[in-house]
Formats: C-alpha cells, sequence, structure tokens
C-alpha cells in the first residue's frame, strides 16, 4: 500500500522526507508507518488508535495493510471505530476502566450490549454518507 503513494512521489523511493514527514499527508504517515512495521516482521503489535486521525478512502487502505501486518502476530489494536477491530478474534469493550464485554464481534452483536449499540451508531453513520 506504501509503495503506491511513495512511487507517485516526485523523486519516488529517492524522495527526502522533512522532519517528522511533515511534506506528507497524515495518511501517508500512517501508510509509511504501517510499511515501516511491516519490516521490522514484530512477533507482538499494537496499535493504538491506528485510523483515527485519517480520512475513510486511506482507512480503507490501511485496512489492507492491517490484515497483513497482524497475520501470524499477536496484535493489540485500541481503537474507537469499529472498523479498525472486526477481524479481530477477540473484542475487549472498555467503558470507564472497566470491561463491560468480550468476545468475538459476532458474539458481541448478539448480546446486544454497547458493543451492538456503538457498531448500530458507527455503521449507520456510514451508511448515511455513502448513500
Amino acid at each position: 500500500n506504501a509503495h503506491g503513494f511513495i512511487s507517485s512521489q516526485r523523486d519516488g523511493y529517492d524522495t527526502l522526507l522533512q522532519e517528522r514527514g511533515t511534506n506528507l499527508s497524515q495518511g501517508e504517515r500512517q501508510l509509511l508507518a504501517f510499511a515501516r512495521v511491516l519490516a521490522a516482521d514484530p512477533e507482538v503489535l499494537v496499535l493504538d488508535e491506528a485510523t483515527a486521525s485519517i480520512d475513510t478512502e486511506t482507512e480503507l487502505l490501511i485496512q489492507d495493510g492491517l490484515e497483513k501486518l497482524m497475520a501470524d502476530r499477536t496484535a493489540i489494536l485500541i481503537a474507537h471505530r469499529l472498523q479498525t477491530i472486526q477481524q479481530a478474534d477477540k473484542i475487549l469493550v472498555l467503558q470507564s476502566g472497566e470491561v463491560l464485554e468480550y468476545g468475538s464481534q459476532t458474539e458481541l452483536l448478539e448480546l446486544k450490549g454497547l458493543y451492538h449499540t456503538l457498531h448500530e451508531l458507527q455503521f449507520q453513520d456510514l451508511k448515511t454518507v455513502s448513500g
């Protein structure tokens, strides 16, 4: 995923990045960060709000990268956007620092608790935006 935007830069892979990547968009910085993690190949991956400050289009690109990143490793994802965690084996739902619900997405939706409510709200918003 990072290859596309790197290749689109004027100097491609030879593009010099400014300090903190200020000559890249937020989404490009995120994609580059994921590419660096893939290259490091860690056994355990912790992502805190990995898609919080990016647009929906870039998030969809990152989702594909996340699936590759999480394959064959332990991954802990911290997210408010449920799109980011839908494929997780297990989901912890926290409220005020307490574990409220625990299970797969299917199990949590069947509980019709807080996760179900948040899921309905977030995906209703996506349906409204996409038409």
